[in-house]
């Protein structure tokens, strides 16, 4: 899979410029759990990454086994979840999670069924959980190797980086996804090269 991701990126000739001095990215420890990086990305949104996992350690300590069951998290009462740094609003955008899992029964979902688009469209419909969000899901949980995160900052500011990208606003889009359109179907990756070699 590596050698086959690589030799189809380095087609692309200012990626392959950029590739042979980042390790390869890959996914760690196994973790298909939806809902659990759905409360993870939540409490991270607009936050430095040492503040985000502080604020989810204390909130997963509210719990017993450190896991947020949906069934618990949707009768924590609203000053708990506070009490751990959660804004107002992101509180109850984790129990908007909790009670939506429940309400559709997605606990045993298999999500290998369902197209990138019908997921996005399946989670993005509770409140407080926007595209960007799922399409880190995604990318990281459900681990699809050709998602392509337009809103994503990084994303953007490493191609207009690399690709000296000079156009803006709907046209400056317009161009990025036709340079990533190269990429298919391996656009995961390559957005996931971009974020490290803009990181470094």
């Amino acid at each position: 899979m590596q050698e086959q991701v690589i030799a189809h990126l380095s087609r692309d000739p200012l990626l392959a410029s950029i590739i042979p001095g980042i390790a390869f990215p890959d996914y760690g420890a196994d973790n298909t759990d939806v809902y659990f990086g759905l409360l993870e990305s939540i409490a991270s949104q607009q936050l430095s990454v040492k503040a985000a996992d502080t604020i989810f350690k204390r909130f997963l300590a509210l719990f017993p086994n450190d896991y947020p069951k949906a069934e618990l998290l949707v009768e924590t009462p609203h000053e708990n979840l506070r009490g751990v740094g959660l804004s107002n609003q992101k509180a109850q955008y984790m129990r908007n999670t909790a009670a939506f899992f429940l309400e559709h029964q997605l606990f045993e979902k298999d999500w290998s069924n369902y197209s990138d688009a019908e997921v996005v469209q399946t989670l993005s419909s509770i409140k407080g959980v926007g595209k960007w969000t799922v399409e880190m899901i995604l990318m990281f949980v459900l681990r699809r190797p050709d998602v392509f995160p337009i809103d994503d900052l990084g994303v953007r500011q490493a191609m207009i980086r690399l690709y000296k990208v000079e156009s803006e606003g709907k046209a400056q889009y317009q161009q990025l996804t036709e340079i990533a359109e190269a990429w298919r179907p391996y656009r995961t990756y390559a957005c996931r090269y971009l974020w490290r070699w803009k990181d470094s």
